[in-house]
């Protein structure tokens, strides 16, 4: 490898080069919409799509103000107008208002009305119809301002929130770089004291992230694949790609201090610095492969970028980074600022000595420093125990965004409950809805239930359309047929508007309600099959598949370490503690997070008001497989610089703080800078981002300070030469 690596070197640069350009446009391919794989809103969806052939699969709902009232001749015809231009509209598969139905849902508290929109692509996905609707309605609103100057037209729903939250993903990831990148680069030149040295590490951060995007934006052709794959990739890039390449120079620059040659430097460093990577990178790997398990496109889409992240930094430092520090040489010291030592041989001892006194200050006292550092960590950690993953309380959609001004105005005018409809898809055993008065009889009786209900707005049916009867469904548009009837007339939709008042915690018990009642019950015919959909049946579906598969995740992420550790030290012990003192990091970060957001301490510093009251199902599952990879970073450097002072000669008494002033340094550096990228993310506004930055920030700042500083050698000192076994200290093994 190393007489190749000037070859080995130009193709990983000449394809990370290739597939830079590709990075620019991956977000075009990435989803906002949540694709629950197996569960019953999924199936509701297809079965709406396939068997009914619903033009309303896919909606947005357009909210009209500022117009005559809608049921008087002006208004009809301003809105007719309105209609006609998004009946014409490419891509719009069906319209229907108040002028089709007369139906008082339509007619807004204070005035207003609004226009369900459905939509339908074959050739791209639905989202991209979205601009184009948009245009349409800044068209006829500037039409008809010059006659009604306080008309406004407002997009909402699903698919227009999923779009601008793509936005607000992409402004973030914006704003995160922009804040990051100064920030690292002060504290590269600040750990290193050369520019050339700092920008090689951010150089590695930044390849990671292009070329993570442009293959994920392969791969969405074939998979679905979120929008979190773009500020997933630029947080983890900018962590990962800097970690190791902080590694790898640090490491070359302690070579090459001692008198060797660029070549020789580079050799070393790329042995040593270089399988410490590969268990490192196998570690954080791992994480993210075990959350592929789950089947939410969310969630497999972070581990397919988190792989990629993590494993193209590997390549790129063992590779790219070696043969750029080989022909550098000593002149990695270039622009090396005025405050900074000169490369020499001694300044490796000289930034080493307050470490190797602290650590033999934990090596005196272990038990001390055990009780003293666990103590916090502790009661922080206890905190896990009123941990709450279902969906939060309170307003944490992008308030900027268009369709979440339109949302809120729909909730004034008393109609919210469109956009978070339950969609149940009823059939019969025998009877057909359509043809026998005893299966319309049944939808009728299920759909009358459903409306009485306290939670329930409106029920909407074939039979409320019909107003009950069955004799007037020739009458109905194929539209509205196509909507609320399966072609084969055994299967009916009925669609629930929740009152206001329904928050969506009590939407998704709503749901899981519905389905342990059964259709039978509700309906009265046994055999009968009730599926349940929408928006709060997505939610439903989404925190039962992550409760369901996170102990699944964690026995992966655990076992898989724990070979990963195994097989790098041959050491049972140092694979234990390992991964002990990861559930620790992990147990404290997480009670971090249910203290500030889910109860609201501190919060309004991150720019949230107040506690919302649970945390996104999607964070403990997700930090958990991101924070287990990335607390052993540290833990792998630290070890492995002990154990190579022990194949040397010295006794654990003194290669623990021999290690600890190697290595504390550098866990130093690396952990401020990751700290620096993960918490900039938490100044977005995106809730999720922020709850997985805040954690992932934390969960480093304290396994970086308290867990590998004072923790974990303690315990080495204490395990002494249990440390080893059963892989013992043979120096061929280095």
């Amino acid at each position: 490898m190393h007489r190749l690596r000037f070859l080995v070197a130009g193709i990983v640069l000449a394809a990370a080069l290739i597939l830079l350009p590709f990075s620019f446009h991956a977000e075009r391919s990435l989803e906002t919409a949540t694709r629950v794989e197996g569960s019953q809103a999924e199936t509701v969806r297809n079965e709406l799509a396939d068997r009914f052939r619903s033009p309303f699969v896919d909606r947005v709902v357009l909210v009209v103000q500022g117009l005559p009232a809608t049921d008087s001749d002006e208004g009809a015809q301003a809105l007719g107008a309105i209609v006609t231009a998004l009946k014409a509209q490419s891509g719009v598969s069906g319209v229907v208002s108040y002028l089709d139905l007369r139906d008082s849902i339509f007619l807004g508290r204070g005035g207003g009305t609004y226009i369900l929109v459905g939509l339908s692509s074959t050739d791209v996905p639905v989202e991209s119809l979205v601009p184009g609707l948009h245009t349409l309605a800044k068209s006829l609103e500037g039409r008809l301002k010059p006659r009604y100057p306080g008309v406004k037209l407002e997009l909402t729903g699903e698919i227009q929130l999923n779009f601008d939250i793509r936005k607000a993903s992409a402004d973030d990831v914006r704003r995160g770089e922009s804040l990051v990148i100064p920030a690292t680069l002060a504290l590269l030149l600040f750990a290193f004291g050369s520019f050339i040295a700092a920008l090689i590490p951010l150089a590695v951060g930044e390849l990671a992230i292009a070329t993570t995007l442009a293959i994920t934006g392969f791969l969405a052709h074939r998979w679905h694949l979120s929008i979190l794959v773009q500020n997933l990739a630029t947080m983890l890039g900018l962590g990962l790609g800097i970690d190791y390449g902080l590694l790898m120079v640090s490491r070359f620059r302690e070579a090459i201090s001692t008198g060797l040659s660029g070549s020789e430097a580079s050799l070393i460093a790329a042995r040593q610095a270089g399988r410490t990577l590969l268990i490192s990178a196998s570690t954080v790997c791992i994480g993210f492969l075990a959350l592929l398990t789950v089947p939410i496109s969310e969630i497999r889409s972070i581990g397919i970028a988190g792989f990629l992240v993590a494993g193209l930094s590997v390549l790129l430092t063992n590779t790219l980074v070696p043969a750029v520090l080989s022909l550098l040489g000593r002149r990695i010291d270039m622009g090396r600022l005025p405050f900074a030592p000169k490369l020499d041989a001694h300044r490796a001892e000289h930034t080493g000595v307050r470490w190797r006194k602290w650590g033999n200050v934990i090596v005196a006292h272990p038990w001390i420093a055990l009780v003293l550092a666990g103590t916090p960590l502790l009661l922080l950690a206890l905190q896990v125990r009123h941990l709450d993953t279902s969906v939060p309380q309170g307003d944490w959609l992008p308030q900027s965004a268009e369709s979440v001004h339109a949302l809120h105005t729909l909730e004034h005018m008393n109609k919210g409950g469109i956009v978070e409809s339950l969609r149940l898809i009823v059939e019969l055993p025998k009877d057909s809805i359509a043809q026998t008065d005893t299966g319309w009889n049944a939808l009728d009786t299920l759909t009358r239930r459903l409306a009485s209900d306290p939670r329930s707005d409106r029920a909407i049916s074939i039979t409320t359309i019909a107003e009950g009867n069955r004799a007037s469904l020739p009458e109905l548009s194929r539209e509205t047929r196509r909507t609320l009837l399966s072609s084969d007339g055994r299967a009916a939709l009925v669609e629930i508007l929740p009152k206001g008042s329904v928050t969506l915690r009590d939407q998704v018990e709503w749901v899981r309600e519905l389905r342990k009642t059964g259709a039978p019950a509700l309906t009265g015919v046994p055999g009968a099959t009730l599926l349940v959909g929408g928006i709060p049946a997505l939610n439903a579906d989404y925190e039962t598949i992550i409760r369901d598969h996170f102990p699944f995740v964690m026995g992966l992420v655990v076992g898989g370490t724990f070979l990963a550790l195994l097989c790098g030290f041959r050491s049972i012990f140092v694979a234990v503690k390992a991964i002990v003192l990861n559930l620790f990091s992990v147990a404290a970060s997480f009670g971090a997070l249910v203290l500030v957001f889910q109860d609201g301490y501190g919060s309004r510093f991150l720019g949230v008001p107040e506690g919302t009251g649970s945390i996104f199902p999607l964070v403990p599952i997700v930090t958990f497989a991101i924070v287990f990879g990335l607390s052993m970073d540290y833990e792998v450097f630290l070890v492995a610089r002990v154990l190579e002072a022990r194949r040397n000669g010295l006794s654990e008494v003194e290669a623990i703080p021999e290690g600890m002033a190697r290595t504390a340094g550098l866990i130093t550096s690396a952990a401020a800078i990751m700290i620096v990228v993960f918490a900039a993310f938490t100044f977005g506004g995106f809730l999720v981002v922020k709850m997985i930055g805040f954690t992932l920030a934390v969960a480093v700042l304290i396994d970086a300070t308290v867990v590998r500083i004072i923790i974990g050698p303690a315990l080495l000192r204490l395990a002494g030469d249990w440390n080893w076994w059963p892989g013992g200290l043979d120096k061929s093994k280095m």
